[in-house]
């Protein structure tokens, strides 16, 4: 696997960080993350396709631009993927409705050939679109031993749009997959947040999807205002500093949920993920070394080969560590860059909902407050 990195930025405009292979036409996958406005640009995509014109070309808006140990705003970053031994299959959706999300995850997944198939990256509109039910949607449509991860486009923390193009000029509404195949590429991904609980662990009696309307048969919006006090006031955007956990019955792997709205006349919370009747749910607060060294522990886990270093590290973690751990956010992706060595490229992004399986499980998730990391390594 040889691999390409640059950076763009209004003052700078592009620079080459890393060079395995100069000619451009060789190159079989370029990621390009970036800002709303940046992506915006419609020369944008034509302009990476006439120096790639070979490759698959996946683009997507962010809340932030992770390039090896630099977490940017307002860039763009491009990561060009020479694969040896690897084949590439894509899929695209368009969806304008959060409760065709289950659909298009499994309309995605029947796009992709199953035989051989090891990985599926998938990155979907952070807006318009329910993780856990698009997930689930994959999950129905895909072998059980397909790796699922990626995350949800992002808008720096305005929540007003996310923009996504395959082959294409990035818009709203899209989702996209990407299928590897071949048994020579390895993949491996780690996913931990490091939020810590408090208050009482409380049921969830009324729900519906993603909306919560009733924790312990009272008013889930009342409740979330008494712990959270003065920053009540901010709500949904405070909520990014207070997640919930939730698990169901004995299940010791919660999962956290970030809130993205609040309804006063109903009294309920809307999530990036699914909060299911019969769950318990506790409410979470930010520590900030937790958080950075759960970004090593999710490394540590993306490692499947102890004697080599990976190929490419793909790094999607949550807007809401990223507002939380503010000037000391760059210390999450360094402390993986410690893990990894010098040789493995970092690429990523901050995004609006995380999706990989937990550490311990093969089954995929939407997470939010996550750091979650996918490996490639070709052997």
């Amino acid at each position: 696997m040889k691999i390409q990195q640059k950076k763009f930025s209004k003052t700078s405009g592009w620079e080459t960080l890393r060079n395995d292979e100069a000619d451009g036409k060789k190159y079989n996958l370029v990621i390009v993350f970036g800002s709303t406005a940046l992506l915006s640009d419609d020369c944008l995509y034509s302009g990476i396709q006439s120096v790639y014109p070979n490759a698959t070309i996946l683009i997507n808006s962010t809340a932030g631009e992770i390039l090896d140990t630099q977490v940017n705003d307002e860039t763009i970053s491009l990561t060009a993927i020479l694969f040896e031994k690897t084949t590439l299959k894509v899929a695209s959706i368009s969806i304008q409705d959060l409760k065709c999300s289950f659909k298009a995850g499994k309309d995605l997944g029947e796009q992709l050939d199953a035989e051989n198939l090891k990985n599926v990256l998938v990155i979907a509109d952070g807006q318009k679109v329910n993780g856990s039910d698009l997930v689930l949607g994959l999950q129905d449509s895909l072998k059980e031993e397909v790796i699922i991860t990626g995350g949800l486009a992002g808008d720096g923390s305005r929540f007003e749009k996310t923009l996504i193009g395959l082959d294409e000029t990035p818009k709203e509404g899209k989702v996209v997959a990407i299928g590897f195949y071949g048994e020579a590429l390895s993949i491996s991904y780690g996913s931990v947040g490091g939020y810590d609980s408090f208050g009482h662990e409380r049921l969830i009696t009324r729900s519906s999807q993603n909306i919560l309307y009733e924790l312990d048969n009272k008013p889930a919006l009342d409740i979330y205002k008494r712990y959270l006090g003065d920053y009540a006031n901010d709500l949904p955007a405070s909520g990014l500093l207070f997640p919930l956990s939730i698990r169901t019955g004995e299940n010791k792997n919660a999962l956290v949920r970030t809130i993205l709205a609040v309804n006063e006349e109903e009294k309920s919370l809307t999530f990036a993920g699914n909060m299911p009747e019969g769950s318990y749910a506790r409410l979470m607060t930010a520590n900030f070394d937790r958080i950075i060294e759960a970004a090593g522990t999710a490394a540590q886990h993306s490692i499947k080969d102890k004697e080599r270093e990976p190929d490419l590290a793909l790094l999607i973690s949550c807007v809401g560590r990223k507002l939380v751990l503010n000037q000391r956010i760059e210390e999450e992706v360094e402390v993986t860059r410690n893990i990894y060595g010098d040789k493995t490229a970092i690429a990523g992004f901050y995004s609006y909902g995380e999706i990989a399986p937990s550490f311990n499980h093969h089954k995929a998730e939407l997470h939010n407050q996550t750091m979650t990391i996918t490996t490639f390594t070709e052997q």
